[in-house]
């Protein structure tokens, strides 16, 4: 394995830090300078198998009796066993071995639980682990404090409101990547494929009208407009608050693509111009005090419908419609089925935000999620800081 295959642009504190932390986790007593060490051990070597192997063993094992186990966590870490590196510890493994072939512990083996090191693109699984679930986990911007951190995959709901302004803040400074989409006019690009005679020509005058030189073009790209329905009636009391707060940052990041953000529980209310404040506190106060009838019942198809042929219906053309609600509904299912059936057929695309679907064996028993999940491109649980993740690359996919 060449250097350049087993630390490509890695950064070496972060590896340090993240490989202690597994250690540790794996019963292996690393010293408090550890990590430190073997930062300056990588910044002499050439990184390649070897020497990160003998750097890492050197700086973070203490005890002989953890050579064993630190082996057992390089090999699940790199996807490579370390064989024939140290005879000694080689013959230390008789309680479980290392497959060469695939990296992973046999039964026997220390059992190492948790999520891989943040700094690789495709996490190594670890022995026993069958769910594939951890290979496409989304990870959270270092920017929110620890204690939010260590949190990422709690439920919003049990979040107070101080943790809530906080999660609110960051949502403003790291709004999503804007979806967008392409127009009819071409713009200058290196990379384009398409030739612009009438420019290359321009620039051949300078050279003889020969065209040494080929103008390319490619298609200019707009912002694609995003319009956000959420639901704020009683069942979705505990959630309310965090997406008006999602709703808030894409109001304000993105003014030049002009979302549209709707609430509703027994009727419709248009939140656009009171969420585009600068101050969340008075944006939030504005929202509540426009929305009337929050936390009662709830006319999901009634709203959906009166979205599509209202006023600002136009704004769905084209458009990402997210709604964020739990699929209760007093009204019939029939009325939700008609509203999504137009919906879809305006909206470019369709993400539906159920926060009870991150409970386990969820299944849409509620008539009106039945209708609505037909007329979905994307059904996320969007419930905590990782739902919030998986949300935003969906947005910028």
């Amino acid at each position: 394995m060449s250097p350049s295959a087993l630390l490509p642009a890695v950064d070496r504190a972060a590896l340090a830090v993240a490989l202690a932390t597994r250690l540790r986790a794996a019963g292996v007593l690393v010293s408090a300078s550890g990590a430190a060490d073997f930062v300056a051990a990588l910044g002499v070597t050439s990184r390649a198998h070897r020497e990160v192997y003998w750097g890492a063993r050197l700086t973070l094992v203490t005890r002989a009796e953890d050579i064993p186990t630190f082996d057992e966590v390089f090999a699940a870490v790199f996807a490579d066993a370390v064989r024939g590196v140290d005879p000694v510890s080689m013959k230390s493994r008789a309680a479980g071995q290392v497959s060469a072939a695939t990296g992973l512990a046999d039964a026997g083996a220390v059992s190492l639980d948790g999520p891989g090191l943040p700094w690789l693109t495709r996490q190594a699984s670890m022995a026993g682990d069958d769910d594939a679930e951890a290979d496409s986990a989304v990870a959270v911007p270092d920017v929110l404090p620890s204690r939010l951190r260590v949190r990422a995959d709690q439920a919003f709901e049990a979040f107070d409101a101080a943790d809530l302004r906080v999660i609110g803040d960051w949502l403003e400074r790291t709004a999503p990547r804007w979806p967008r989409r392409r127009t009819r006019r071409h713009e200058p690009s290196r990379r384009g494929r398409r030739i612009d005679l009438r420019r290359t020509m321009r620039a051949a005058r300078t050279t003889g009208w020969e065209p040494l030189v080929l103008i390319r073009t490619r298609r200019r790209e707009r912002p694609r407009r995003i319009v956000f329905l959420c639901d704020v009636s009683g069942s979705m009391q505990p959630y309310v608050t965090i997406y008006l707060h999602l709703m808030r940052a894409l109001a304000l990041r993105h003014r030049a693509a002009a979302p549209e953000v709707f609430a509703f529980a027994t009727s419709l209310t248009r939140l656009t111009p009171a969420l585009s404040h600068r101050s969340a506190e008075v944006a939030l106060a504005r929202a509540n005090e426009r929305v009337l009838d929050r936390y009662g019942g709830t006319h999901l198809g009634r709203a959906v419908a009166e979205l599509v042929r209202g006023s600002h219906g136009s704004a769905l053309r084209g458009a990402v419609a997210v709604i964020a609600s739990d699929g209760w509904d007093t009204d019939p299912p029939e009325v939700l089925d008609r509203a999504m059936r137009r919906l879809r057929q305006r909206a470019q695309r369709v993400v539906w935000l159920n926060p009870r679907a991150a409970g386990v064996g969820f299944e849409p028993a509620a008539g009106s999620m039945a209708a609505a999940l037909p007329y979905c491109d994307v059904f996320l649980p969007a419930h905590s800081l990782t739902g919030l993740a998986e949300l935003f690359e969906e947005l910028a996919a």
